[in-house]
């Protein structure tokens, strides 16, 4: 049986621990030596082809992206410098615009103080009307405060001893009535 392990096992030997691997090369067989080698070359024989056709896809998509990209980067420097124009252009028409009023200000005083005036005439009538408003309240205010010192006064004249005893003797008897009828 000894023989029949050497012959298909030749690369490890049986030693006292267990089974060992046989590093002398003249003791192990060469063709187990190639099958075994064969074995892992067979077995992953597609690895290697099937990443340089998964490299050989990716390349040209990530070379498509990575120029896609460029020509974005060199359109917008000149979206950039477009809307930089537009922006002179329209700092130009501000420009010639705040200009242009200045000048007829310059040549027409009259109009710019008929402007001044008119606000300032309307901004008189304004706090005349506020100034109205508060006096006319203020005057509501007193009056009403007058009119109930007045009703106190008058009350105190005309409230005596005899009227509020008058008044206590007329609840208390309709006090009874109401405990006279709950019986």
């Amino acid at each position: 049986m000894r023989d029949a392990t050497d012959l298909v096992l030749p690369a490890y030997r049986l030693t006292a621990r267990g089974f060992a691997l046989n590093t002398n090369l003249l003791e192990t067989n060469p063709i187990n030596l190639g099958v075994v080698l064969a074995l892992p070359a067979y077995l992953g024989r597609g690895v290697p082809s099937n990443l340089l056709n998964n490299r050989e896809r990716t390349i040209p998509h990530a070379i498509r992206d990575a120029e896609d990209r460029y020509k974005e980067a060199a359109e917008r420097p000149d979206q950039a410098r477009a809307r930089l124009r537009r922006a002179g252009v329209r700092a130009d028409e501000i420009r010639m615009n705040g200009l242009s009023a200045v000048q007829r200000e310059k040549r027409d005083p009259a109009n710019s103080a008929d402007g001044d005036s008119a606000r300032l005439e309307d901004s008189k009538n304004a706090t005349i009307r506020f100034e109205e408003q508060r006096a006319i309240e203020q005057a509501r205010q007193q009056a009403a405060r007058l009119a109930l010192e007045r009703a106190v006064k008058a009350l105190d004249i005309r409230s005596n001893n005899e009227l509020h005893s008058d008044t206590i003797e007329h609840r208390i008897g309709l006090s009874k009535g109401m405990v006279g009828n709950n019986r």
